[in-house]
């Protein structure tokens, strides 16, 4: 192993780490907000509303600060600045109302949106010399272990203490972990573009900047992420109907964890072998979720959680390394940006609209997703036709 891709995969371990604390934060907390919602007096729709809100907050705000990233190339600063957000977490244990938890879990995703077209990028740099599947994967892996521990110490500290206030206090620990292993992780790789030989092709007309195979592959994305529901919506259909009790909800969002680190693993490596391909995937899982999640089984609800988990990993694993393997060096952070604002849009339409369809009917959950679904998976074909996917 030479010198560079040793350092290229420890830094991208150490990016690693900071997105586990990072996770046990916001995971620990996301876990519960659908039940902890319902205790603050929310609807289903509210629920649905915030959390695509949050969600569309999160991406659409990153065609700024990708561009921002590219244009001053501040991405260090702009990822500090963006962890910093995670803080606003342990302080819904003293948020009263729901419009008060609303506020404090837009601020974390606005946090989100300013750090992640930054991190990526940086992060990108690094999986060049070890696999873009591979590193991305390696990086969610250690993402998801955070994701999976932080459910496990609510639940902990819940049924011990038997306060969502308890609960969230506990997170003020991770918090700050987040914030030191990211200053120690600037401290050792302070400039990672040196990490990427860039390519041959670093000078193209404006309107080439972003490839035609870009904009197929982002429809498909936003349409099979507008029928993927969101995990507040389905933990409140099992605190509202009881499927799921309380301790067990954020027990459930851990499985899920646990389940996306290791298919992030797996389809990393199917990734750097197939490419693209890897993607129809997606849909094919995503369209059963919403058949098991709103049941009236136990063990459906589980194996439910069980698939959100395994699309959670690739979303997280392929869609990114997809963007760093179709753009090149110079406008990577925008192309981030653009994607993921891209992303969000279809997450916060199709999660309004799943919060809506609760209220009036499960079953315009279930058409809705078969549609979206089937729609995108059209759309992938068609771009294999057109000789899109590389």
């Amino acid at each position: 192993m030479t010198d560079q891709k040793k350092t290229a995969l420890q830094f991208i371990i150490l990016l690693g780490i900071v997105s586990l604390f990072g996770d046990i934060t916001y995971e620990g907390a996301r876990s519960i907000t659908g039940p902890y919602f319902a205790v603050l007096g929310a609807s289903a729709s509210i629920v649905g509303l915030v959390s695509g809100l949050g969600e569309f907050i999160g991406y659409a705000l990153r065609l700024v600060s990708g561009f921002l990233a590219d244009r001053t190339k501040s991405y260090w600063p702009l990822t500090i600045v963006g962890y910093s957000f995670i803080l606003s977490i342990p302080f819904l244990g003293v948020a009263g109302h729901w419009k008060v938890a609303a506020v404090l879990l837009i601020l974390e995703r606005m946090g989100k949106a300013i750090r992640t077209p930054a991190r990526d990028a940086i992060l990108s740099h690094a999986t060049k010399n070890v696999g873009r599947g591979w590193g991305f994967a390696l990086h969610e892996a250690l993402d998801q272990v955070g994701a999976f521990i932080g459910p496990f110490i609510f639940s902990t500290v819940f049924i011990l203490e038997g306060s969502y206030r308890d609960g969230f206090k506990i997170l003020w620990i991770p918090a700050f972990l987040t914030l030191a292993f990211l200053f120690i992780a600037r401290v050792r790789v302070s400039s990672p573009e040196k990490l990427e030989i860039p390519s041959g092709l670093t000078k193209q007309q404006p309107s080439a900047r972003l490839p035609r195979v870009f904009w197929f592959y982002s429809l498909f994305t936003s349409l099979s992420v507008a029928g993927f529901a969101h995990f507040q919506i389905i933990s409140y259909h099992f605190k509202v109907t009881s499927i799921v009790t309380d301790v067990q909800i954020p027990i459930f969002y851990a499985v899920a964890m646990g389940v996306d680190a290791l298919v992030a693993l797996i389809i990393g490596k199917v990734y750097d072998k197939i490419g693209l391909r890897s993607l129809i995937i997606i849909p094919l899982v995503t369209l059963p979720i919403p058949f098991f999640a709103f049941s009236q089984s136990f063990y459906f609800a589980l194996i439910s959680v069980v698939l959100w988990g395994a699309v959670m990993g690739i979303h997280e694993t392929t869609m990114r390394a997809a963007i760093a393997d179709l753009t090149i060096l110079e406008h990577r952070g925008f192309a981030y940006g653009l994607f993921n604002t891209m992303y969000g849009a279809a997450w916060f339409v199709g999660g309004t609209l799943m919060g809506l369809f609760y209220d009036l009917s499960v079953t315009f959950i279930l058409i809705f997703v078969a549609l979206t679904q089937l729609i995108s998976i059209a759309i992938f074909f068609f771009v294999r036709k057109e000789n899109l996917l590389v």
